[in-house]
């Protein structure tokens, strides 16, 4: 009992800094376009974060069940890729650099997995299919999806600002910005609620791991009775750890994330309210669509690239590149590092005897 309550501890830590990192780039163009002043989209944040987070557990699915092999699945394992995860949360926002929290979890949980089976990379689930017959494991759940994401963004961004170009060149720019400045305030709180719908459930998802597995190695068969809802005799996803995670987060999002706003809305284009706009509602879309089938997408990579979109529509010139090339550079090592840290602190586990 007392190794799930450090695991929960753990989630919920990751969940908060999820909300203060990820959580910065659903607000990051409204704050850089001065619509909403910082406390204003923090707020605004905070409340489409925990009303996303509400909606669904398609991706909170996905992770606790969907990637590893769950035998080899114990409360060490979870507070290991947990351990990855957040340390390399922390060491990328203090760089300011914009890396996916998605990818960091999900890297920390598998390599503790491979370490739990033994250095056998079989335990993790390449290329499956689920209960109904969908596509499930690694490879189209995760590693496509980061691949094409970020295209995606790319592309979408930049189509949308060209349209949006098209429609309203010949409006005089205050006209234009009054306008957009208004509408922004909806692209931004879609682009909260969507972070919300799909960051969230990955915590809700590592809980509801925990939970199966405390209870598939009896750990809380000595529960007293008014603790009885923890025992979880299959993976299901329980109201309380919706609620939990959705108030965590949002509460997280309270705190802010300056490092990364500088870096999303300041460093890398200088972004007007029709920028922000066509960036916000692009981002969303992928997002949103995403997490209807159930796959853990890096929010970050979805913002990140329908910004460089925008700002290529632009004028190539008007994206930072140098920039740029960190930010890509964090988004590499994120699944290796994270996964190597997860795999180190099993092994570490293991060597105090703790299994």
């Amino acid at each position: 009992m007392t190794i799930f309550l450090i695991v929960l501890l753990a989630a919920l830590a990751f969940e908060y800094i999820n909300g203060f990192h990820d959580a910065a780039n659903a607000i990051a163009t409204v704050v850089s376009t001065k619509v909403l002043t910082p406390r204003q989209a923090i707020a605004l944040a905070a409340v489409f974060n925990l009303l996303g987070a509400l909606m669904g557990t398609a991706v909170a699915s996905t992770i606790g069940k969907g990637l590893v092999d769950t035998h080899y699945v114990t409360m060490i394992t979870i507070f290991s890729g947990l351990t990855g995860a957040i340390v390399w949360n922390l060491l990328t926002w203090w760089l300011g650099l914009p890396s996916s929290s998605s990818h960091a979890l999900i890297g920390g949980l598998c390599g503790a997995a491979i370490a739990s089976a033994g250095g056998n990379w079989n335990v993790m689930h390449w290329a499956t299919t689920d209960a109904k017959g969908a596509a499930a494991g690694l490879w189209p759940k995760v590693v496509l999806p980061m691949l094409t994401s970020p295209l995606i963004g790319f592309l979408g961004g930049a189509l949308l600002m060209f349209l949006l170009t098209m429609l309203v060149h010949r409006l005089r720019p205050r006209i234009v910005n009054g306008i957009f400045g208004k509408l922004q305030l909806v692209s931004a709180g879609f682009m909260a609620h969507s972070h919300g719908s799909n960051d969230a459930q990955k915590t809700m998802g590592i809980i509801a791991l925990a939970l199966f597995t405390g209870t598939k190695s009896g750990a809380f068969k000595d529960l007293p009775d008014w603790l009885a809802f923890l025992r979880t005799p299959e993976f299901v996803v329980d109201k309380w750890v919706v609620i939990t995670c959705a108030v965590v987060m949002a509460a997280g999002t309270a705190a802010g994330g300056w490092r990364i706003i500088r870096t999303m809305g300041h460093k890398m284009v200088k972004l007007q309210p029709v920028h922000g706009f066509a960036a916000e509602t692009t981002a969303a879309m992928v997002i949103h669509f995403a997490s209807t089938l159930g796959i853990p997408l890096s929010t970050t990579h979805a913002i990140s690239t329908s910004i460089m979109g925008v700002g290529v529509a632009k004028r190539f010139g008007a994206v930072k590149w140098g920039v740029v090339e960190r930010i890509i550079w964090a988004w590499v090592f994120t699944l290796p590092a994270c996964g190597l840290m997860g795999y180190l602190t099993q092994v570490i586990c293991t060597q105090l005897g703790y299994r």
